[in-house]
């Protein structure tokens, strides 16, 4: 095949799967055809599944596949697909890097915008460097870290960055600031722009949701992935060169690729133009020995070459590829990280103790201990809620689950017919379970109380009964009992006052979300009655 062949096959490859990755985290959402009532409540109770993939490319990535081996011992459904992506790095190269990855996409698209450095200054920056050592530091750090029983895969991993990124802060992001837009559009006395708007709205609302979404920390989310876009500016495919902890398990196994850059060197006219366009630092120069490690199979130098110097050809050869270039320091330094922070992370107790009453898991979580060996910090579950509930941790979980998810009741509640996230789950985190065995078993995440200094009733303020309105069990776990309460002058005033039964109490958290209460509300969840937890339970 020729070398501008490849180069189209390559570009025509990238735009496929970075258009696929798009609609498929698009699609993450509640079914547009499940009927919601005039309360937001779901009115079925069937179960529901996305009858789209959307997991397809945390399948294809064989760093989640490999870390939920280590950390959790577990095979992960559709493991294969990663297996094969090795398979095929031995053969083909880091052909996942080049042609498939997402985030390295957009990291090449970005790279050929206008770059920083041109000229000389270009080819310097594309000499292989000792700062390309970093991501095995980083895969070793990762890998050491799952077999002590911590999985950090996703905060790196680019699937998972990428998907939480764009999904968690730049998607709610435009979704605001279209809705703005609209917004002014909408108040204008211009006829045609109010018809503009509403029409442009309800094109637009499947893609950025009928209502704004917010995620705790999705600032720093969308800072980290436009800091690593603009790295591209200062180093082509910054990020894949120096940080990916994927890249650098492709490279260990692209030592052995049976594809190799075969170099003329008595063509070679010393143009520099291979070593100008080379994305990866793959030293492509004739004279000079190929990274096959680092070399993300653009097919830039072959097809740049006016001298037809170089060329990828299949060798059947005894002798292996150039081994990566880890470096000892990268490689004791991810030993010894790798080591210490999994034990730094279970010291503050979250683990072996008993955990923050804030940290409320998704039905169908795993146990604590197992739910941090399996996790891969992905953010499909939050995503993919229709409530907003679930959320990113910052402290609640300690430093060995920064990022993992968590319910928030007063940003939304778990809806309790909804099993969405835990038919979404990547890795078995988060269990698949039924509707019906949540709501009959039941499936608790956490337990509601009341506190009544701030309960309307309760303080003697004002008549309100929101709680036992909206509590969707049945029975209720929320009931009203008529009794005589002192009022703010010190008179007596009777009001129903609500209880809560905590045997049949689930902890969905919509008694929370609804509460008139605003602030702090006056009705609360909190983790502890979760059943997946022994040492989380209430003692009835």
């Amino acid at each position: 095949m020729k070398a501008r062949h490849l180069l189209w096959l390559r570009r025509v490859s990238q735009g496929f799967f970075l258009i696929l990755f798009l609609c498929l985290l698009v699609e993450s959402r509640l079914p547009q055809d499940v009927a919601i009532d005039y309360s937001g409540a779901m009115s079925s109770r069937e179960d529901l599944r996305l009858n789209r993939p959307v997991t397809f490319f945390f399948k294809l990535d064989p760093l989640v596949g490999v870390t939920s081996l280590l950390a959790g011992a577990k095979l992960i459904k559709g493991f294969m697909w990663g297996a094969g992506v090795l398979v095929l790095t031995i053969f083909l190269g880091r052909i996942f890097c080049g042609f498939v990855c997402p985030l390295g996409t957009i990291n090449h698209l970005v790279g050929r915008v206008r770059p920083a450095l041109k000229g000389s200054r270009m080819i310097r920056a594309n000499q292989k460097g000792a700062s390309q050592r970093v991501k095995y530091f980083v895969l070793v750090l990762i890998l050491v870290g799952a077999l002590m029983g911590l999985n950090l895969a996703g905060i790196t991993d680019p699937v998972s960055l990428l998907f939480r990124s764009i999904g968690l802060a730049i998607l709610p992001g435009l979704g605001v600031g279209i809705r703005s837009l609209f917004d002014l559009l909408a108040e204008s006395d211009v006829k045609v722009l109010n018809l503009l708007s509403y029409g442009s709205e309800v094109l637009l609302a499947p893609i950025f949701g009928y209502e704004p979404k917010a995620y705790h920390m999705a600032w720093f989310m969308g800072l980290m992935f436009l800091g690593i876009v603009f790295l591209n500016r200062i180093r082509p495919r910054f990020w894949c060169r120096v940080l990916c902890p994927l890249g650098a398990l492709l490279g260990v196994f692209s030592s052995f690729g049976l594809l190799k850059l075969v170099k003329y060197e008595d063509k070679c006219t010393q143009c520099m133009k291979c070593d100008k366009r080379c994305q990866g630092a793959a030293s492509p120069h004739p004279g000079e020995a190929w990274e096959s490690s680092e070399c993300l199979a653009c097919f830039n130098c072959v097809g740049v070459c006016p001298e037809s110097a170089l060329d990828f050809k299949f060798l059947l050869s005894p002798r292996v590829n150039r081994a990566p270039d880890v470096g000892r320091r990268a490689l004791l330094g991810g030993l010894l990280a790798g080591v210490s922070l999994p034990f730094l992370g279970r010291l503050d107790g979250q683990i072996h103790r008993v955990s923050d009453a804030r940290l409320i898991r998704p039905p169908g979580a795993v146990p604590e201990k197992e739910f941090l060996e399996l996790c891969q910090r992905c953010g499909l579950c939050m995503k993919v809620c229709p409530t907003n509930a679930i959320n990113p941790t910052l402290a609640e979980a300690g430093m060995a689950g920064l990022w993992t998810p968590r319910l928030i009741m007063i940003m939304g509640y778990c809806e309790y017919t909804c099993t969405l996230c835990t038919s979404v789950c990547p890795t078995g985190a988060i269990k698949e379970i039924t509707a019906k065995e949540k709501i009959e078993r039941p499936i608790k995440i956490g337990s509601a109380f009341i506190d009544r200094g701030r309960c309307l009733p309760w303080s003697g303020n004002f008549p309100c009964i929101v709680c036992e309105e909206h509590c969707p069990t049945s029975p209720k776990a929320i009931y009203l009992k008529q009794d005589k309460v002192y009022g703010p002058g010190r008179e007596m005033k009777e009001f129903q006052l609500p209880y809560v039964d905590l045997q049949r109490c689930v902890g969905c958290g919509i008694c929370e979300n609804k509460c008139p209460v605003r602030g702090l509300p006056a009705i609360r969840v909190i983790s502890a009655g979760e059943s997946r937890s022994l040492k989380n339970r209430i003692i009835l």
